[in-house]
């Protein structure tokens, strides 16, 4: 695969997630694509896209041709873990997964921002020596923000299922994702918190006041309580007015900042979480609240002058399945966990467990359908031991009726229709065929159980530890 010819990539989990997006970005971003420079000055992708001024970077996306990644969907939730060769690890939550080359990062509107989380991200890469993150960060004014109102919100709803007879957990990464998106809808446009809003000290003043009081009395209503010592809305205002001095907040509406880098070389988009949890096609209600499918990004590039086809789709798969809290999955195996070390991830204290099981074909070809297919797949832990895994190859809902190799979906969004798609999943036994011995074929077997070509092989953690399969070039 090679970005020499290809104006842009998109890159989505076709899973739950945690299947090596970032390690994909941080590739793309690598300088194996700085081969071919003569024809684009990459040490100037601020100029050239009317970006901040990023002194002491230049010299890094020297090594790049890549002009920045592009968030597109979810928060401060996402935890795209990236290895450097040099043994530096990070986990990119809101900075995109390409910064440790220098590549910039741009916050679209369908981002969640996390001030206070994006300040600590920012710490991290500085001692890793990241000289200047914030530098490297743009932002559009209409994203909207998360607040710690939101995220204490989110863990007293979780903690008040966990204290409620039948109820179970939805699943949540305890940052306040839902919560933001939830009071956005049930409010006026005007009313939520927004990046714009940073820059506006009585405007922050007003809105977080209304929001935390907002929140306060919808939890009231069941019984539930805010916490008493969380910051309060002047405290917030000033974490706030700092974020908006040292990032670049853009007027996409006014200034076409966003088709302006897309024009001036190729960029990466870069997802997060995974389309089997995706708010309108994923297992509801375990599901996040937003699109993690192609379809964002897609509408910034038609939005841009682009258009979706100027951009190649990569689907994200391991060479087995995994999940992190609670939710279907049909092919878990907690006996392949001694095999399958995880070193970034584990159990948490909202996620949850982190799960393990066989290669699901019938979950990755849901994904597939429902994304509307992808150019080529990213194949990772490839290297991973072959022992005692295989792949399910179908459902078996019951005895009485065919084995099912693909899932219906629903032709619009539909909730109560994946809600009972949930309710189908969740009592079906995996029908399985053995895997191959040696690990080096799993690709190979993913790639035609897919119907869909292998474009990138990983088989460690660094970018260099990858293996292009085909030229993906569009």
């Amino acid at each position: 695969m090679d970005l020499i010819g290809m104006k842009h990539a998109i890159v989505v989990d076709l899973g739950y997630g945690d299947a090596g997006k970032g390690s994909t970005v941080d590739w793309l971003c690598s300088p194996g694509h700085a081969e071919h420079t003569e024809h684009a000055d990459p040490s100037r992708p601020a100029e050239s896209a009317g970006t901040a001024g990023t002194a002491g970077t230049a010299d890094r996306r020297t090594a790049s041709q890549v002009r920045a990644v592009i968030r597109f969907n979810g928060g401060a939730q996402a935890a795209h873990n990236v290895v450097t060769p040099d043994g530096r690890h990070h986990t990119f939550a809101q900075f995109g997964a390409g910064t440790f080359h220098g590549v910039p990062t741009h916050l679209s509107r369908f981002m969640l921002v996390e001030p206070f989380a994006l300040a600590a991200e920012a710490a991290h890469l500085a001692e890793l020596g990241i000289p200047n993150p914030f530098a490297l960060l743009s932002a559009d004014s209409r994203a909207l923000i998360t607040t710690p109102y939101h995220r204490a919100a989110n863990r007293v709803r979780e903690s008040a299922r966990d204290r409620t007879p039948g109820s179970t957990r939805h699943g949540t990464c305890g940052m306040g994702i839902g919560e933001t998106v939830s009071f956005s809808l049930a409010v006026s446009p005007d009313k939520p918190l927004r990046v714009g809003d940073c820059r506006d000290r009585a405007t922050l003043v007003r809105k977080l006041t209304a929001l935390r009081d907002r929140i306060a009395a919808d939890l009231e209503l069941s019984g539930l309580h805010l916490p008493a010592d969380l910051p309060g809305p002047e405290f917030c205002a000033d974490v706030y007015q700092a974020f908006a001095q040292r990032v670049r907040i853009v007027d996409e509406e006014c200034s076409g900042y966003l088709a302006a880098l897309l024009e001036s070389g190729p960029c990466v988009f870069e997802g997060a979480q995974g389309v089997l949890l995706d708010e309108w096609y994923g297992f509801h209600p375990h599901t996040t609240w937003s699109t993690t499918t192609f379809a964002n990004a897609e509408e910034l590039l038609t939005e841009s002058g682009q258009g979706p086809d100027s951009a190649v789709r990569l689907g994200v798969v391991r060479t087995y399945s995994t999940r992190h809290g609670a939710g279907p999955f049909v092919s878990e195996d907690a006996s392949l966990a001694p095999m399958l070390p995880e070193p970034h991830n584990e159990a948490g204290t909202w996620q949850g467990a982190f799960r393990i099981g066989h290669f699901d074909a019938v979950a990755h070809r849901y994904a597939l359908d429902v994304c509307g297919g992808a150019d080529a797949l990213v194949v990772t832990h490839a290297d991973v031991r072959a022992d005692g895994r295989r792949l399910c190859r179908a459902y078996q809902a019951s005895a009485d009726v065919p084995a099912m190799e693909r899932l219906p979906r629903s032709l619009m969004p539909d909730l109560d229709y994946q809600r009972l798609l949930t309710k189908t999943v969740t009592s079906c036994t995996p029908v399985y065929e053995d895997g191959p011995r040696d690990q080096r074929d799993w690709p190979d077997v993913i790639g035609e159980a897919l119907g869909t070509p292998v474009g990138l092989v990983s088989s460690g953690p660094t970018w260099q530890d990858k293996a292009a399969r085909l030229p993906c070039a569009k």
